[in-house]
């Protein structure tokens, strides 16, 4: 079964409800989300909680030119859990990777928003659009704000992915650098 068939696409304008993502997740032959701990905590009436898998902390400089060849990512420190699953973080930034890998077809884009927990917690997490066509499994600025530092446990739910239906269907989706990022196998790992 095919996700137009399970959904007509005209029905999909606006933002995703609860019902089309879990039949976009559970019935497709390409589900929109893969690698979920627990779907019916993780689904959300308008959108999908995505978990953390890892934290970094960032080394070095980074660089955007005016062309994608210009484009220099700063290296990366894992911080390890603690036996327990726990990490402790100070004020500052940190990369963080997700454990589901999303797959959006050509009509559907995604929008990353923090729980609402992190910023009464005094973090952050910064996103980009999530393009149509993108598959992988992403990564994200999470920024501890809080002058007495921040806790988070492996599998934390930190993120609501909010899913817009488009219009209409892009002519090209997504084919830029992060096009299948930390897949296993692919050409641009990063976990």
């Amino acid at each position: 079964m095919t996700r137009d068939d399970l959904i007509g696409r005209d029905s999909l304008a606006g933002v995703l409800n609860r019902e089309q993502i879990r039949a976009l997740i559970e019935l497709s032959e390409a589900p929109l989300v893969s690698g979920w701990r627990n779907l019916d905590e993780q689904l959300q009436p308008n959108g999908f909680d995505l978990s953390l898998a890892a934290v970094s902390r960032l080394r070095g400089a980074a660089r955007i030119g005016a062309r994608s060849a210009d484009r220099e990512l700063p290296s990366m420190e894992s911080i390890p859990f603690d036996a327990d699953g726990w990490v402790t973080l100070p004020p500052g930034p940190y990369h963080i990777l997700y454990n589901e890998v999303v797959s959006l077809p050509s009509h559907i884009m995604a929008l990353g928003r923090p729980r609402s927990s992190l910023a009464r917690g005094g973090v952050s997490i910064h996103t980009a659009v999530w393009d149509a066509g993108y598959v992988g499994r992403s990564t994200s600025l999470l920024i501890v704000s809080n002058e007495a530092g921040f806790q988070v446990q492996r599998d934390a739910r930190v993120m609501q992915l909010v899913f817009l239906g488009l219009a209409g269907a892009t002519a090209e989706g997504y084919r830029g650098r992060y096009q299948h990022e930390n897949l296993s196998g692919s050409a641009d790992q990063r976990s």
